[in-house]
């Protein structure tokens, strides 16, 4: 992707793909589409642990430092921390990289299995494997919507999964940086746009019809590879009739930059030479 722009849409680990364009030679153009925001329920929380008292969960999976964090805020305005760290003494504890895990070895909870770099669903699924889940009572920490893939697995292995939600994703409160990148794709200036969630796809369509400019979006994304992380972002893509280039397989971050990296380096009818 030497000399080729990249448009990125991820905002949590839009630094750390940044950094992989530019590995490659490429330049990012970060447009992040999706804020995060609380959403803890303290009446859903209590009820949960309440619940989980009764009948303890097997295993917690822990995805995000933030909804972590939110979850042990909550507990803690609830008095229910210290039942909240006796549940999970006695599960097995999953994290899907370091910074769930800091916020968990703040509150001196124990952790059995970290998801290896670069944290993604692919890694916690591998760091399972292995582990019976039939009949298990399996918490996951939500991260802004379902993790439909991680989800998915964890049913086709028989468990009973139950969604803690502490935050949810969000139209950004300042958009500018999606309308620069909606008339840089007007003035061809983009080679790629990376999406990596469906929210990016439907963020990125709401600003543009705001400012008038969403069939002028659709059109420049015709003249544009496009990027998906998997089956669900290209979906909402399809869905809005925008034809997807590349897909990561596996639905992946590094399957989707070597992706990337091959199809800008190749002079095909699609890119820029």
């Amino acid at each position: 992707m030497k000399n080729k722009t990249v448009a990125i849409l991820e905002s949590r680990m839009r630094d750390h793909i940044a950094s992989l364009v530019r590995n490659y030679g490429g330049t990012p153009f970060s447009a992040p589409a999706l804020a995060e925001i609380p959403d803890v329920d303290p009446a859903h929380i209590q009820a949960l642990i309440r619940d989980w008292n009764s009948a303890p969960p097997d295993i917690f999976i822990f995805q995000t430092g933030v909804g972590t964090r939110a979850l042990f805020a909550a507990t803690d305005l609830l008095g229910l921390t210290d039942l909240l760290l006796r549940l999970l003494d006695s599960a097995q504890v999953v994290v899907r990289g370091p910074k769930p895990a800091a916020v968990l070895h703040s509150r001196k909870a124990r952790i059995d299995r970290a998801a290896s770099d670069p944290f993604t669903t692919h890694e916690v699924l591998a760091e399972m494997h292995g582990t019976p889940l039939r009949g298990k009572r399996v918490v996951v920490q939500r991260y802004g919507e379902t993790n439909r893939e991680l989800q998915a697995e964890l049913e086709n292995e028989g468990a009973d999964i139950t969604e803690i939600v502490t935050y949810r994703w969000v139209l950004p409160e300042d958009t500018t940086l999606l309308l620069r990148l909606i008339d840089a794709l007007g003035r061809d200036e983009i080679d790629l746009v990376a999406f990596t969630s469906a929210s990016q796809v439907s963020n990125l369509f709401t600003v543009a019809q705001c400012d008038g400019k969403d069939a002028s979006l659709k059109q420049s994304l015709g003249r544009t590879l496009v990027a998906s992380i998997g089956p669900v972002c290209s979906a909402a893509l399809r869905k809005l009739a925008i034809r997807v280039d590349i897909e990561a397989k596996p639905p992946k971050l590094g399957p989707l930059i070597e992706a990337i990296n091959a199809a800008l380096s190749d002079r095909s009818p699609f890119g820029k030479s």
